[in-house]
């Protein structure tokens, strides 16, 4: 048996015939079929959570003026919502955000014709927003609700009290606030009545599964290859790589 020493990140690793190289991977297949198995169940289980109707009139800046939370559906009856970091006072959205709002424009397309729409939300003010989108050659609908406590209410935006004490609520328990702003996504449902209902929402490494690019990344043989204490240190801006 062989070994190898390939590129920084890979430790000297075992080199082995075709033979068994499909054996250790028809072994490890068992292994991510019943992850894969975990994973619908979980899925299921999801649909099966109860929901809370929305009862606040959210009302939204969007490209074409004021939008409620119940127009932002469209024609379908399903809304998803990337709670995208981009404060009031920053100058340019968040790197990782950024990194997953990425693959947003492709999706969008098949989604719709799952009945769901899908839109980015932030308490940047609109001018801010399309200037970024403009930046990153994005098209996906993004609306502003500077002027409402949609940011608050679904714990993404930290409060001025929250930010001054230095921790706040997000992903179901108390933690420290490092920014006033904070990623995640949110599932909600409109019935033939118009009313709006919240059904999910995720937050931290829920979002791993929604990121295209770590999925694939996740393949290689250096996989993230990503310190622990702060993981996303090597993202960038698709404008900002060789800079």
């Amino acid at each position: 048996m062989a070994k190898i020493k390939t590129l920084e990140g890979v430790k000297e690793h075992k080199v082995v015939s075709p033979k068994e190289w499909l054996f250790a991977r028809k072994k490890f297949l068992v292994k991510e079929k019943k992850l894969t198995k975990l994973r619908d169940q979980l899925a299921k289980e999801r649909r099966a959570l109860p929901w809370e109707k929305v009862e606040q009139n959210y009302l939204f800046d969007g490209p074409e003026g004021k939008e409620t939370l119940a127009d932002l559906f469209g024609d379908k009856s399903q809304l998803v919502v990337w709670h995208f970091m981009l404060g009031k006072d920053w100058k340019e959205g968040c790197e990782g955000c950024s990194f997953w709002a990425d693959s947003f424009n492709g999706n969008i397309v098949h989604m719709a014709a799952k009945d769901i729409t899908m839109i980015a939300v932030s308490r940047a003010p609109m001018k801010k927003i399309e200037a970024y989108k403009k930046r990153m050659g994005w098209s996906f609908k993004w609306v502003s609700s500077q002027s409402n406590s949609f940011n608050v209410d679904y714990r993404v935006s930290s409060t001025p009290e929250e930010f001054r004490k230095g921790k706040g609520y997000y992903n179901y328990e108390t933690v420290p606030f490092t920014f006033d702003e904070m990623p995640g996504a949110s599932a909600f449902y409109k019935d033939d009545k118009g009313d709006v209902y919240h059904t999910y929402s995720t937050f931290g490494r829920g979002m791993d599964p929604l990121n295209a690019g770590y999925q694939y990344i996740d393949l290689t043989a250096k996989g993230r290859n990503e310190p622990a204490k702060n993981p996303s240190h090597w993202v960038r801006r698709h404008d900002q790589y060789g800079k």
